[in-house]
């Protein structure tokens, strides 16, 4: 859920400062961008520098840093989804609750119209007393959301409440926080992506031209919103950048079939954009096939059906939105329209072949889908992203009117 969010980590002056490095980290792999603000206590417990390789971004500390123009705290808040403050000491606590603006995380947060998340961290008593309840009650009331300190051992040596969740658990929340306001927030998903190679010996196979890109997009615009999605993926040179995804890697159709169909039970939606070959050798040799020079100009290879995924996710249907792709060079309306009907699928994804920009091994493509109601609705030439979210679009909505 983090993923392509702007975060920007405010880190105050606490012994729990030493965790951001951690931190930054898994903000990062989560595929967040993170810009780190370190308030001048803060610097004494963890370096501007760790942080700025962590997040490969410049580190601010103060107005007067020589990259640092004096009013860019409004820059970073107008280009922040979220700010992070963690930890969040007694003292900064104190001046957010009334206001007070006297270093660079401060104006940030002043200016921020999005929201800021705080986790406290300090001592057993200081975090009991009735001021830093009243100031974090001021927080949420003004629309701040605490993320609750733990229990455990603290600097001084006391056991107790205090302790800044740890930064596991910060992602965590963040990532329940956010999938709960999105549109396939507790949805599941179920994708395919890419070629499948049908061997012929160990070193040569049948393949096509499929990149994975489509799929992949596809996989990553449904998990930006919400969907629990797994993707099966085969053999693509394409990287898969949201690390919520789960990938079960393949490389022949009889391996992309049997995980389609192992993990197609309970899911609510299902696309199948991978090209699946449909043909493969009806033997595979054991030893690499030799040219030999007696046999004359012409090696015969004897080819058999492949299993039909999208028909068997078909016949099998229940609750899930089945989505087939469609991937024609002539009479691609017609061949579209009638998967629908014969595959038992709620819609379609159609593409050409040969139309400039579109199909396989391009950034773009050019679709049209059909519903089983046969129901046409044509895209202009895109970006893969871009068709993505539109495809992705197009099945909230449906999914909105169910």
């Amino acid at each position: 859920m983090l993923y392509n969010k702007k975060i920007i980590l405010g880190i105050t002056g606490g012994i729990a400062a030493y965790k951001c490095a951690h931190l930054v980290r898994l903000l990062v792999k989560q595929g967040a961008q993170v810009k780190v603000i370190l308030t001048p206590a803060a610097s004494a417990f963890v370096t501007p520098q760790t942080l700025s390789v962590l997040s490969k971004n410049e580190v601010v500390v103060d107005f007067f840093d020589a990259n640092f123009n004096w009013n860019n705290h409004v820059h970073l808040a107008e280009w922040a989804d979220l700010l992070l403050i963690a930890p969040l000491t007694a003292n900064t606590l104190a001046k957010m609750a009334g206001g007070a603006c006297d270093n660079v995380l401060l104006a940030t947060y002043l200016s921020a119209k999005t929201k800021c998340f705080v986790a406290p961290a300090m001592d057993l008593d200081m975090y009991k007393h009735p001021s830093v309840k009243r100031n974090l009650e001021t927080l949420t009331k003004t629309g701040n959301i605490v993320i609750p300190a733990e229990s455990g051992e603290l600097a001084s040596g006391l056991v107790g409440e205090g302790r800044m969740a740890e930064p596991e658990n910060i992602v965590a929340f963040l990532n329940d926080h956010f999938s709960k306001s999105l549109p396939l927030s507790g949805k599941t998903a179920l994708v395919n992506a890419g070629p499948t190679y049908e061997a012929i010996d160990p070193v040569r196979f049948i393949g096509n031209r499929s990149s994975g890109k489509m799929g992949i997009a596809i996989a990553e615009t449904l998990a930006i919103n919400g969907a629990n999605v797994v993707l099966v993926l085969g053999p693509s040179n394409e990287k898969v950048k949201n690390s919520s995804i789960k990938i079960i890697n393949v490389e022949s159709s009889e391996q992309m079939y049997d995980a389609m169909l192992s993990n197609y039970a309970n899911k609510d939606i299902v696309i199948c954009s991978a090209a699946v070959a449909d043909y493969k050798p009806a033997i595979v040799s054991e030893t690499k096939i030799k040219k030999k020079s007696n046999s004359g100009d012409l090696l015969n290879l004897e080819l058999i059906k492949t299993k039909d995924i999208l028909s068997e996710l078909g016949k099998q249907k229940q609750q899930q939105l089945l989505v087939g792709f469609a991937l024609e060079t002539n009479n691609l309306i017609e061949y579209a329209a009638e998967k629908v009907k014969s595959k038992n699928l709620d819609l379609i994804i159609a593409n050409s072949a040969i139309e400039k920009g579109a199909g396989f091994g391009t950034d773009t493509n050019k679709i049209t889908i059909i519903d089983k109601h046969n129901k046409i609705s044509n895209f202009e030439l895109k970006s893969k992203q871009e068709v993505a979210i539109d495809i992705v679009n197009y099945l909230i909505d449906l999914l909105n009117k169910k």
